[in-house]
């Protein structure tokens, strides 16, 4: 077949305060010798998807008229949109789907289901390198393959990060999310120490379901003691934290501190030597970083981000990661969705209502053919 046009979704910050969401109809380039042309069947609504799509708006008032939704932005949210003001920017990082068109060197992918990442997902039709189309194992869906790079790629960093600085086990954040999950499994099948923090007893339950051994609820009155006394037992020194705003990693400092000091030998003025670090990965909680220094001076509070991190780590290394990733498609590296919505679904408020709730447990996936 060929693919002349389609359709992909816009966000757009204008220069008045306000998000412009937007379906509009593009031309779809044909492939080159060395590139393929993608019919896109499954994309995530990753969080940090959402980062982009919705930006900084106020999504309890978005309107919709058409093919275009609007919403208000703050203007106390509008200083760190300088570079993005009245640019049409295209959002989605990744998906999978069928290659309908293919270039001259390229003939051999014709038909195959692929995983990209390549950003512009929220698409029907994408035209990409034929090098950057990952060829699904048989068997396995476009929706089965969607996310096999930003979540299952996150978790296998966070267990490299750690082991290449020198730690020995984890605290990780929103952990009953499909990322918490896929880190549960690795962690379990290589016999590193995690601490699971979550905020409900349901999300607990998810994770002890699987075989977690360390789950506490910030919610209870005795997280801080519970925190420390599985940190303790694990000898957790990195985190990794999916809201970044708030207390929350001050308190896993403050938690590491005194599982550190519960063998120490004697008092130090600047607290124990050893390090303690916290990556913030993510931004489920929009307020400050609060941070009371109460931990000694041997810590450490970061961003971490998965493509730098891949960039580090260089294509020979990376390549037994994608490997294991590929083959855990169906266990490790399953994702789960509580619902597929199509390009147009995107854009209507009532939608937009759900998927911005950010719920732990509840992973949206878009079929741009619907």
């Amino acid at each position: 077949m060929t693919v002349t046009k389609g359709l992909e979704l816009n966000s757009r910050v204008t220069s008045a305060g306000e998000l412009q969401l937007s379906l509009v109809e593009v031309p779809i380039a044909a492939p080159g010798p060395d590139e393929v042309v993608v019919r896109i069947e499954a994309t995530p609504l990753n969080p940090s998807d959402q980062g982009l799509l919705l930006g900084p708006a106020d999504m309890t008032t978005a309107k919709a008229i058409g093919l275009v939704t609007t919403a208000k932005i703050p203007a106390d949210r509008m200083g760190g949109m300088k570079a993005r003001l009245d640019q049409p920017m295209k959002v989605g990082n990744e998906g999978a789907g069928t290659v309908v068109e293919a270039g001259a060197n390229a003939q051999h992918l014709l038909g195959k289901i692929v995983a990209i990442l390549s950003g512009a997902m929220y698409a029907q039709y994408r035209t990409v390198k034929a090098s950057d189309a990952v060829v699904l194992p048989d068997g396995i869906t476009a929706a089965q393959g969607a996310s096999i790079f930003v979540n299952p790629l996150t978790a296998m960093g966070f267990v490299t990060t750690m082991k290449n600085e020198g730690h020995t086990a984890i605290v990780h954040t929103a952990a009953a999310s499909n990322l918490g999950q896929m880190l549960n499994k690795i962690c379990i099948a290589d016999g590193i120490g995690l601490v699971n923090i979550v905020r409900s007893a349901a999300q607990a339950k998810i994770l002890r379901d699987l075989g977690a051994k360390h789950v506490v609820d910030s919610t209870t009155e005795s997280f801080t003691h519970d925190l420390t006394d599985a940190i303790a037992e694990t000898g957790a020194t990195i985190a990794f934290d999916a809201t970044g705003g708030g207390p929350l990693a001050n308190q896993i400092l403050r938690a590491m501190e005194a599982a550190i000091n519960r063998t120490a030998k004697g008092y130090s003025r600047y607290g124990s030597s050893t390090h303690k670090q916290v990556y913030i990965y993510g931004g489920l909680d929009l307020r400050p970083t609060e941070l009371d220094r109460s931990y000694g001076l041997s810590w450490g509070v970061a961003g971490w981000l998965v493509m730098p991190w891949m960039m580090k780590m260089g294509a020979a290394a990376m390549a037994p990661i994608r490997a294991r990733i590929l083959g855990g498609l169906t266990t490790t590296f399953a994702s789960s969705y509580t619902e597929t919505i199509s390009l147009r679904e995107v854009l209507q408020p009532e939608v937009i209502a759900r998927y911005a709730k950010k719920a732990t447990g509840e992973k949206f996936l878009i079929d741009p053919s619907k």
